[in-house]
């Protein structure tokens, strides 16, 4: 019934200094500097000397049902494990579809979230794929949202890449409002969520919704923006103009790209700038494919990422670059769970809230990971 992590250095993600955690069941009971073990019938005391805890990661784009397909039928991706994202310390998953809206669909993307949470995961869906109009389950986004319990919003909506459906501008308007108003009926965060390609419109279709449209800037949220310098430098300016935006973590610079952003670099480099950070989150793109195109669009490989180099990165800006823990783990903790309006059960450690917990050692590798108060 009670697990009481003991002697702990608490980031909530904010510093809390030592504390002891209590757990009822999948719920977080108390936070003290001392709690009594006797006071407690049952309690599996876990000692935590030594160790840093942190809210349980949350990654807002895993392609959970697999993604890929770019290539034809053998660049399909496998579906995502439960085992595997746990140990990553993620205990809360936004499921995506992406280029692949046709042999790939919301009902088995539904079945496969609903499958990871009896394995321990918290999770949620994205309606709709790359395409415009939306792929749905009931035929529209806005009932999607209303009568499917998963769906916080949809995407990933494709733009600026050579995989986009080249919507206009009116049919994304239309479908932010449509998302809007499902939103507001279903008490839902309603993002539309948007994959950013390299092309050089850029985010020119988000400065135009946030410009010429009253719906809300919380509504929009432009992921893969430190895939090139000048999409960066869009986000920056997006930014100053109060939107929100999603870095992507597995974006390295090397001989074959040389102009993406690695996701630490450009935290710090907002840090640096004096930016906002707390509309900034941060995900892993995981089971996804990653496609290499040639010069004529031909896929000429492609690969996949594992959920772990969401903290991999994070743990890269904190400890190579200097970070602050609380502005770093912000942005896969507090941030998202304000973005997707989940901020009243996850993203904090807070008495009342889901026992979500990541315990590491001094050198931040993950030691242990609690999920609705089970250990994994």
């Amino acid at each position: 019934m009670f697990t009481l992590l003991k002697d702990a250095t608490v980031y909530s993600p904010e510093y809390l200094g030592k504390k002891d955690i209590l757990f009822c069941f999948d719920r977080i009971a108390l936070i003290e500097e001392s709690i009594n073990a006797s006071n407690f019938k049952a309690v599996n005391i876990v000692d935590c000397r030594d160790r840093i805890i942190f809210p349980g990661f949350i990654d807002l784009h895993v392609h959970i049902a697999g993604g890929g397909g770019e290539g034809g039928y053998t660049t399909r991706t496998l579906s995502a494990n439960a085992t595997d994202i746990l140990k990553s310390g993620i205990t809360t998953v936004a499921g995506i579809l992406g280029a692949d809206g046709v042999t790939r669909n919301i009902a088995g993307l539904y079945a496969q979230a609903k499958q990871l949470e009896g394995q321990g995961l918290t999770t949620y869906i994205y309606t709709g794929s790359y395409q415009v109009p939306p792929v749905t389950l009931t035929g529209s986004v806005q009932s999607d949202m209303v009568f499917i319990d998963k769906v916080i919003g949809v995407g990933e909506i494709c733009l600026a890449d050579s995989r986009s459906f080249e919507p206009a501008f009116s049919e994304i308007s239309r479908l932010a409002a449509q998302t809007r108003n499902g939103a507001m009926l279903s008490g839902k965060a309603g993002l539309v969520h948007f994959h950013m390609g390299a092309a050089d419109n850029g985010l020119d279709y988000l400065f135009r919704l946030i410009r010429e449209t009253m719906i809300p800037k919380t509504h929009f949220l432009p992921t893969h923006v430190n895939r090139t310098h000048k999409l960066f430098n869009q986000a920056v300016e997006y930014l100053k103009e109060g939107g929100l935006i999603d870095l992507t973590a597995g974006f390295i610079p090397n001989e074959a790209d040389k102009d993406c952003i690695a996701s630490y670099t450009a935290i710090k480099q907002l840090i640096d700038l004096g930016i906002d950070t707390g509309r900034v989150t941060m995900s892993s793109d995981a089971y996804g494919s990653v496609p290499v195109f040639d010069e004529k669009g031909n896929v000429i490989s492609s690969d996949t990422v594992s959920t772990k180099i969401l903290f991999d990165e994070i743990r890269a800006a904190i400890k190579d670059l200097g970070v602050p823990i609380e502005k770093a783990i912000s942005i896969i903790t507090k941030n998202p769970a304000g973005v997707l309006k989940l901020y009243n059960r996850k993203g904090s450690l807070e008495a009342g809230k889901d026992a979500d917990c990541v315990i590491c050692d001094k050198d931040l590798n993950i030691i242990k990971v609690f999920a609705m108060g089970k250990a994994y």
